[in-house]
Order: C-alpha cells, then structure tokens, then sequence
C-alpha cells in the first residue's frame, strides 16, 4: 500500500537552498509542499510558489496547516520562528541554518529533549560518510598528523567552511580533545614544528567551485586522504529532503546526518 505523502514546510524558500529544494520537490512523490515561508517583507509574500498552483508564500507561521515536517535554510530570525512553531506542534525539524548566537544555540539544545531535530552543516550524503570516515580513523591512527583542506568559490564569506570545522570536530573528538585546543587556522613566518596533536586547516578561494573537501592523515612513511568534491549543488537539497524523510517518527533528540546514512545500510 502507497504511504501518503509528508506534509511538508519549507523555510526561507525565495533563498538558494529553498529554490533547490522546490525544483527537487516538482517530481518527489514522497512529499507533499504544504507551507512555504519567507521573510517578512519579501516581495514574494503571497504570490503564488508555482504558476497555476493554489498554494502560496507567507511570512509567518500563523496559517500553517497541519505539517509532518519542516525544513529550514532562513536565517537566525527566521529558524527561531520555524522553532518555536515546530515546538508548539511536535513537529521534527531539518535546519542548515547558520550564524547563530548563544542565545539561539541554547534554545535548539533544549528543543532536543522536546522534538525531533537533524542539524547540519552540509547536508551531502557524501560528505556525511567522510565525516564518519574520518572519525574512525583519527581515532584508529591516534598519532598521525591531521590536516584539513578545503576549496571553495570565491564568493564564499567565511573560512574555514562550516563542513571542514565540522570535519575536525568530528576527528578531534574521536581523539578525545576539543578543535578549539586542537586547530591551527594560520601559519606564517618562522612557526616552528608542528605542534603534536594539532588539526592543521587550510583555505583555497577561487572561481566556481562548489565545495571540496580533503582530510590527510600523516604517519611515518606513509598517508591516508579522504575527500570529498561536490560538482551540483542539488545534493544539498538531496540530503535535506533526505534527511527530512527519515527524521519523521524518530524519537526527539538532536540526530546527525551520520545516522541518516547509517540507516541505509
């Protein structure tokens, strides 16, 4: 029997992400789009989402219909709307969100031992499986040296990437310590040997790529590198709607892409 389709919001859909989830959406009968929210004050704001379609852009939350999940790439004001609404009506929420202060960050903690909720920095399958690559060897080679490259288009703000943070987060754990005792962002001059232990970054900005990502473990005689290059950015919003599908029924608690990818398996 054909399960019905999951009602489904999008937050911050006039965005890049949200434009790339819609056209994924126009031929995905796993989801039906009920909700489609932008910013107050868009220009978009009660036009139609698709031509000839019935269904509409709004600014707020207050004639959400009934949903199953939400996903969120807005921006600090609009997830801590998505939020509160998702937490009102038990409703998992997708969210690749950045930029969020202390404040933010304590609520979506707390929201865990409420509501189901998957945050992510990339949400690429791939990169998901490096992440969990990575965190198995980092901790199997305890005593190689790590370093962390990432490229990006250079239109890119922010250096290193939320994914290669993420990515030594991941490894810097698995060897039981912190990035922020562990990482090394910049090396200039005379910086004498390298520090044992440390998870050294570096940063390429440059024409159109759309993400790359390379860890390298450095032993004596020998090196291991797991990478990761992304050539459509339509496997971002793959992953989302992935992890979306897979989000709805779990028990609350904050989930992680790894377990998306392990459950297909």
């Amino acid at each position: 029997m054909t399960s019905a389709p999951l009602r489904l919001a999008i937050n911050g859909v006039s965005g890049r992400m949200g434009q790339a989830l819609l056209a994924l959406l126009r031929t995905d009968a796993r989801f039906e789009l009920a909700h489609a929210v932008v910013s107050p004050g868009s220009a978009h704001d009660g036009e139609p989402v698709w031509p000839g379609r019935a269904l509409c852009h709004a600014h707020d939350w207050s004639k959400a219909p009934a949903l199953d999940v939400v996903i969120d790439f807005s921006g600090p004001a609009g997830l801590a709307a998505a939020l509160e609404h998702c937490l009102a009506h038990g409703l998992p929420l997708v969210t690749g969100t950045t930029g969020l202060d202390a404040a933010l960050q304590a609520r979506l903690e707390a929201a865990g031992t409420r509501i189901a909720l998957l945050r992510a920095a990339n949400f690429s399958l791939g990169v998901a499986l490096l992440t969990r690559l990575l965190r198995e060897a980092a901790a199997a080679l305890p005593g190689w040296d790590l370093e962390i490259v990432e490229a990006h288009h250079g239109r890119k703000q922010d250096a290193p990437s939320g994914t290669a943070l993420a990515l030594g987060q991941a490894a810097a754990s698995a060897r039981g310590t912190t990035l922020g005792d562990a990482a090394v962002h910049s090396r200039e001059g005379r910086t004498g040997e390298r520090v044992p232990g440390s998870i050294g970054f570096a940063v390429v900005r440059g024409g159109d790529i759309v993400g790359e990502h390379q860890a390298l473990l450095i032993g004596p005689g020998e090196r291991l590198e797991l990478g990761h290059r992304a050539t459509d950015r339509t496997i971002f919003a793959r992953g989302a709607l992935q992890a979306a599908h897979w989000l709805v029924g779990r028990a609350a608690g904050h989930w992680r892409m790894e377990d998306v990818i392990a459950s297909q398996g």
